[in-house]
């Protein structure tokens, strides 16, 4: 008996395409009864889910699993969009069932991934498919903008304020506490900290009514326009409908912005002095404060492609003892790989780890290949450091003491690091050249070390760091907008100034890279 089984999506969850999904299923059911070679393995739904991307597919993922394991050798689903409405998605996820020996039968496009010539005509209706997800994005976009422009509001209520039918009607209750928010922040100059204690010692509960206050929650509502009477919305916006992760408006595109559109709750004038002490405040904790983060310089820009969710760094042993740093999907780290369970929702993920070092070499590998003129780009670096050094340099004092001149810039190379005027790179690498003078009095004065010989070997490290594919970590990072991780053979890279994924399969990853790094 041949094991069969079938999936069926709809992208809402209203009630009539419940129903369509409930006749889906019946179809399916009495579809596979009806062949006495077939057998009934299992049906996979997914309710009110896109299909431009399988992260969020639940029962898509369970399906891809089950296929690994052997527990179905066919599939059924009705057409191409109903699998995925992603080209590369499509390609991806049927070759890879068919080296499982699983085939894809779709009914309505009469399709069978076992047939020789199966891939050409899928790919084609694959590609009608995702364009027909791009308009109906387009098409959605231009909707929601049009209803911006007349003052349909979209979002959720918040705090003095309910959301109905796309308007702000105000509640007074909360309106008392944002007026009491701005008068403690503006008129008696407590802090976020403060106002959030005192808040929660009155018993004022939030606006989703719990006890707990944040200096965050403080500072969006000292923030948020919306209490002077104006509206501001397309503060978010989705780059790339297949992915449909929110990035933050920064002028992608063009705000949707209406002036006195509702009533205020507290005057114009006290809106604008509390944004005025905020930018002081704010700007008072940036001269005490290094910029400086000891964090991992890809922390926060790997995202798991099959659920969403961050991917975290982690030290694993090899058999050797020794250890090495890994990326893994956090649900993936905190339940294990994706299981189903009777009470609650699925736990766990598909996503595999991903070695630190490999992901630095993709990362370096991929830049290498974009750059157009490395030449000029370590130039351009090169002159921005030479013109910070000359800088510090002229402001230098030169009092007759070796050691005191030798401490006075050591000094003043802190003050530019601290004020963002020079790289944490170059910090330590002239911090440890400062110590060893120190150290060693007999050692050459700095005044006597070469600028063109420091500059030679900066050139050297900064080329190695950018073109040599070494994959240095600070580097990657501030080059990196994010990457989103679907297998380690497959991944989507996002770089800082491309509007366009760069999606990477097998053979590009693995091409020219060192065996021992991809473990």
């Amino acid at each position: 008996m041949l094991q069969v089984a079938a999936y069926c999506r709809v992208s809402t969850d209203q009630e009539d395409q419940l129903h369509s999904l409930e006749s889906q299923r019946s179809y399916f059911e009495a579809y596979i009864h009806r062949n006495p070679q077939w057998q009934l393995a299992g049906i996979y739904a997914d309710e009110g889910i896109s299909g431009t991307s399988v992260r969020k597919r639940l029962a898509f993922q369970q399906m891809i699993s089950d296929a690994r394991q052997g527990r179905f050798q066919l599939l059924l689903t009705k057409e191409i969009s109903r699998f995925a409405r992603n080209t590369l998605d499509s390609i991806y996820y049927t070759r890879q069932l068919k080296q499982w020996g699983v085939g894809v039968l779709f009914l309505q496009d009469n399709i069978n991934t076992l047939d020789p010539d199966a891939e050409l005509r899928l790919t084609i209706l694959a590609s009608i498919a995702q364009e027909e997800s791009r308009k109906t994005s387009d098409r959605v976009k231009w909707g929601q903008k049009r209803r911006m422009e007349q003052g349909v509001v979209f979002g959720r209520s918040m705090l003095g304020y309910d959301v109905r039918e796309g308007q702000l009607l105000l509640n007074e209750k909360g309106a008392q506490t944002v007026r009491l928010i701005f008068h403690l922040f503006v008129v008696e100059g407590m802090g976020t900290h403060a106002i959030a204690r005192q808040l929660q010692q009155q018993g004022i509960p939030t606006c989703r009514g719990l006890p707990q206050w944040s200096n965050t929650a403080v500072l969006r509502t000292l923030r948020n326009e919306k209490y002077c009477g104006d509206l501001v919305q397309k503060k978010t916006f989705t780059p790339d409908y297949l992915t449909h992760q929110k990035k933050r408006n920064q002028g992608q595109e063009e705000l949707v912005i209406l002036r006195n559109h509702h009533p205020p709750i507290v005057p114009r004038e006290l809106w604008e002095q509390a944004q005025e002490e905020l930018a002081r405040r704010e700007a008072l904790a940036r001269r005490k404060k290094s910029r400086h983060s000891g964090r991992c310089g890809l922390s926060g820009k790997i995202f798991c492609g099959f659920c969403g969710a961050p991917f975290i760094c982690r030290s694993c042993p090899r058999k050797s003892g020794e250890l090495y740093r890994a990326w893994r999907c956090r649900e993936a780290a905190r339940h294990g790989r994706l299981r189903f369970n009777q009470e609650g929702p699925p736990s766990g993920c598909l996503c595999r780890q991903v070695n630190h070092l490999f992901l630095l070499k993709i990362i370096a590998k991929t830049a290498s290949i974009l750059a157009t003129n490395r030449a000029a780009i370590t130039q351009q670096l090169l002159q921005v450091l030479r013109q910070v050094l000359e800088d510090r340099r002229q402001e230098l004092p030169l009092p007759d003491d070796n050691w005191s001149r030798l401490k006075q810039r050591q000094l003043r190379l802190v003050e530019a690091y601290l004020d963002g005027e020079v790289c944490r790179e170059d910090y330590l690498l002239l911090s440890k050249q400062y110590d060893r003078q120190l150290a060693c009095p007999n050692s050459p004065k700095p005044e006597n070390v070469s600028p063109s010989g420091l500059l030679e070997t900066l050139s050297q490290e900064i080329h190695a760091a950018l073109w040599e594919g070494k994959g240095s970590e600070i580097f990657c990072g501030a080059l990196l907008d994010h990457i989103v991780i679907y297998e380690k053979e497959r991944m989507d890279l996002y770089f800082r100034g491309l509007d366009f994924p760069l999606h990477l399969t097998a053979s590009l990853l693995m091409e020219e890279l060192v065996p021992e790094t991809a473990d």
